[in-house]
């Protein structure tokens, strides 16, 4: 919420590198459930109960929309479509598996048409129909419009003219930010005061009914884990099996978000460079503090003077800054980190950029998704404004102390104070009476969703498991930690919970 710098300002909440992943392929043919309309409410009997179609949208895949009201307390005030894609279980279904990678702004779709075994494993492919979506205001669904690329670009990475910190800096990038938000206003079709996290859970419960499941079945990763928390929160009995892994707190402010994130990264950036330099391929030289410093001083350089790329771009601080993120997600990428900042120190910032691009959805000069566009219809909608200076000193002061790194990148003007609607989410804890166990995934130098988040958020729930998997990158299932990969496994097959607290090496 108040990440600033143009590019740093996606980082907060998001969602994992998937679209890494390369293109799966399955096949079974299509098959369609009655509707679960239970319980259901009068004036929404015509969303639950509408019959599907089913079409073909590749190899062992298969698509189609559903009809979701736009305002779920008025549902005959307008409609949205909701983008699903399903891919049916190769052995005897369970039922249904909803997904979620995160953001907010990740596609759903995207996640399983492109990556299915790296969002679920092997065995729940065999059980499970497994389902993607795009939550409203994202991607295929009913989307957040605002800049075309070009208009993108310009945001993304536009260096500022006014010197970083001072007055005019913030005035400038306030700017930026209410130009931004008044182009999403005017190209959105007014569906932004409705792009809530709430919304999402409630059309999330709309999917289930129309698939013809009694329960929701859930893995959501990253942002994905608000989303199922406020699921159960909402229909606790309506809750299956949930897996909530890399852990938002949801009772947590948007400036304790900001900076816990901010310290996140810093211990995974000390984590990446004690590694490069044990790797005799390092850029840097000494011991991780004098490496940390001398980064720094690249960080500052690039600031006072922008690296010009081959295609005419020029990279600054913040899109450095955003390209190191990226790559801080997995352990995966850190050799491409190594790389980008090698080539930094020699003003090449080609690799740094396919980073940044890579981070924010860019590809040949166009943008893939509405990832950050998206991202920032929920952040603004989902998070209550703060205004207190004495709370944004000490969240400044929090971040200096224990980010001095990446600190001088992550501050500034609050981008949602220009936002077209005022939020309408509260901060709090969720406990989701009645719903049954839900297991929550922490890893224990996640940078993007910290530790100590998963912690929370397995207390606050009434039966709340946490499974901590120790290592580094975001999220913890399905990533080659085989204790984590059973727990999960285990509960979703035969409804085996695990011990709390269970702690995987």
């Amino acid at each position: 919420m108040v990440v600033a710098g143009l590019a740093a300002a996606s980082v907060m909440l998001s969602g994992c590198l998937y679209s890494m992943i390369p293109e799966q392929s399955s096949s079974k043919p299509s098959a369609t459930n009655a509707p679960d309309t239970e319980g259901v409410a009068e004036n929404l009997l015509r969303f639950y109960g509408q019959t599907l179609t089913w079409t073909e949208c590749g190899t062992g895949f298969d698509c189609t929309d559903v009809t979701a009201p736009l305002d779920w307390e008025n549902p005959g005030d307008g409609e949205i479509t909701l983008s699903v894609i399903r891919h049916q279980a190769s052995g005897t279904a369970k039922g249904s598996l909803l997904t979620n990678p995160g953001g907010p702004g990740a596609s759903g779709v995207d996640l399983i048409q492109n990556s299915l075994d790296y969002a679920v494993g092997a065995d729940l492919i065999a059980n499970y129909d497994v389902i993607g979506f795009d939550p409203r205001g994202v991607g295929r669904s009913t989307a957040v419009t605002c800049f075309d690329a070009a208009g993108m670009d310009d945001y993304l990475y536009s260096i500022p003219a006014a010197p970083r910190g001072s007055a005019e800096w913030e005035t400038e990038l306030l700017a930026a930010h209410k130009k931004f938000a008044e182009a999403c206003e005017a190209n959105s079709n007014g569906i932004l005061p409705f792009i809530t996290t709430i919304n999402a859970a409630r059309d999330m419960d709309l999917i289930r009914g129309v698939l013809g499941d009694k329960k929701l079945n859930y893995l959501g990763y990253s942002y994905g884990t608000f989303l199922g928390a406020t699921y159960a929160e909402l229909y606790p009995e309506r809750a299956g099996r949930l897996v909530l892994d890399g852990a938002i707190d949801p009772a947590v402010s948007g400036l304790e978000v900001s900076a816990t994130q901010a310290i996140g990264f810093e211990s995974a950036l000390r984590a990446y460079m004690k590694s490069c330099l044990d790797s005799g391929k390092c850029p840097f030289n000494g011991s991780v503090d004098e490496a940390m410093t001398d980064l720094g001083a690249l960080l500052a350089s690039v600031d006072a003077s922008p690296l010009k790329n081959g295609d005419g771009r020029r990279m600054g601080a913040d899109a450095l800054m955003t390209g190191i993120i990226a790559a801080l997600y997995s352990e995966d990428s850190w050799s491409y980190l190594t790389d980008a900042l090698s080539g930094a120190l020699q003003g090449d910032p080609s690799i740094a950029f396919q980073l940044a691009d890579f981070y924010n959805g860019r590809e040949n000069g166009t943008y893939a998704d509405n990832s950050s566009e998206a991202f920032r219809a929920y952040n603004c909608m989902d998070y209550p404004v703060e205004d207190d200076p004495a709370a944004e000193a000490a969240s400044t002061a929090k971040i200096a102390e224990g980010a001095p790194t990446i600190a001088t990148y992550w501050d500034g003007p609050d981008s949602c104070s220009v936002w077209p609607y005022p939020p309408t989410g509260t901060r709090g804890e969720i406990h989701a009476k009645g719903a049954g166990p839900i297991l929550v995934v922490g890893t224990t130098n996640d940078p993007a969703t910290p530790y100590e988040w998963s912690e929370s958020l397995a207390k606050q729930l009434d039966e709340g498991v946490l499974i901590t998997r120790v290592g580094e990158g975001h999220t913890g299932y399905n990533k080659g930690n085989t204790c984590v990969d059973k727990a999960v496994e285990a509960f979703f097959l035969d409804d085996t919970v695990p011990e709390n607290g269970l702690r995987c090496e």
